[in-house]
């Protein structure tokens, strides 16, 4: 009985899941710095996140600390920080809006079938597909670029910021389309094992 609060307190104290937590606790900060228009110190926080998801999961092959809570924690993290930052910026009138609809919806998305497939048939595994990595990534840069813009009015800056925004808007709608394929495959393959079954 004693061993499984210790074991989820370890989860917590482990250092590639202490560097996520920090990724979702700089997110309110991120979110306050655009809303006050501080440019900088936002463009140095979200660099500073980008380090701690990097680095977090290097850290835990490195010292043999990987776990489910882990594994859980990661993308929620970064779900977290990316959708925040992307209303905010919407907010401010830095993002477009048809980006952020598709982002978000995505997100939201994917969390309610999740969500819903835990319920009915207890899944929880995380598989990100290379699609949903190659739209996170896409993500990531379009953010940058916009709060990059707003340092600097470089052209290679606008180039960049526009292809990253072309590119989230691709990648979102494939990677969506490829979740709601993958599920119901699954669903499918699982309804005819039950069938078989009986």
């Amino acid at each position: 009985m004693g061993e499984e609060p210790s074991r989820r307190l370890n989860a917590f104290r482990s250092a590639p899941n202490l560097l996520t937590l920090t990724r979702i606790c700089l997110a309110p900060i991120l979110v306050a710095a655009i809303l006050d228009e501080h440019f900088a110190l936002s463009f140095g926080l979200f660099i500073a996140a980008g380090l701690t998801d990097a680095l977090d999961g290097s850290l835990a092959r490195w010292l043999n600390q990987r776990s489910m809570f882990g594994q859980y924690l990661d993308p929620v993290a970064d779900k977290l920080l990316l959708s925040a930052l992307f209303l905010v910026l919407l907010h401010k009138g830095l993002m477009p809006v048809t980006v952020t609809v598709l982002v978000f919806g995505r997100d939201v998305g994917i969390l309610l079938v999740s969500a819903l497939l835990y319920a009915a048939a207890g899944r929880r595994e995380f598989h990100p597909s290379i699609w949903g990595k190659a739209s996170t990534l896409a993500q990531i840069v379009a953010v940058t670029a916009v709060l990059l813009a707003q340092l600097t009015q470089a052209y290679w800056v606008a180039v960049v910021r526009t292809v990253a925004l072309d590119a989230t808007m691709t990648f979102t709608v494939i990677s969506g389309l490829h979740y709601a394929w993958s599920v119901s495959r699954r669903s499918g393959a699982s309804a005819a094992n039950g069938a078989s079954g009986r």
